[in-house]
């Protein structure tokens, strides 16, 4: 066993945990999961069957990441944040053949009590701002608030907000990177 867990978490058997991965107080890790190497998982956190997570992922506490939800690599999800997996959910009506998959591309960051709606996607290093309610798919690099969730802006790999300039050129005040905007989407200069 390569990974730690609290005496109180509880891991199902047929989960698959990653050398390095820290599971904290009260989490549920259920079967059939991917998680990945150096992962934090807060207290109070459950990841249900089938769900994937890559590397690095940090998970703050009393988040719940149902079927149907993937996350990449350095993903970040704030504390109390929600995902959903079914758009018409009623107690009396079983539709778990039904569940939408939703994917969190690399490095993007989900604010805390922000909630997910099942089925759109979150583009790679897009920062979603606490409180959002999400109900589309989010671009790469893109900053979105509000509900429902609007963009506003665009945000680094570092997580600062990009000013673009007449030419369409943006440069990352810690790391000095360069963007660029075309045609709606933000590329990075390599």
């Amino acid at each position: 066993m390569g990974y730690f867990s609290h005496e109180t978490a509880v891991i199902d058997e047929g989960c698959s945990i990653g050398e390095g991965t820290k599971i904290w107080h009260f989490s549920h890790i259920m079967s059939d999961c991917t998680i990945g190497e150096r992962c934090n998982i807060g207290q109070n956190v459950v990841v249900s069957p089938g769900v994937k997570l890559g590397n690095n992922v940090k998970i703050q506490n009393n988040v719940s990441l149902y079927t149907g939800v993937e996350c990449e690599d350095d993903v970040f999800l704030g504390p109390s944040m929600v995902f959903t997996n079914v758009t018409n959910p009623r107690s009396g009506v079983n539709r778990r053949d039904q569940y939408s998959k939703t994917i969190v591309r690399k490095g993007a960051s989900i604010g805390a009590n922000a909630t997910i709606v099942c089925g759109h996607d979150i583009g790679e290093f897009a920062f979603i701002g606490a409180g959002a309610v999400v109900t589309k798919t989010v671009l790469p690099f893109a900053l979105v608030v509000g509900n429902p969730a609007r963009q506003i802006g665009w945000m680094s790999e570092f997580g600062h907000r990009l000013e673009f300039d007449e030419n369409g050129k943006a440069v990352c005040p810690e790391s000095n990177q360069e963007y660029t905007l075309e045609k709606g989407l933000v590329n990075r200069i390599k």
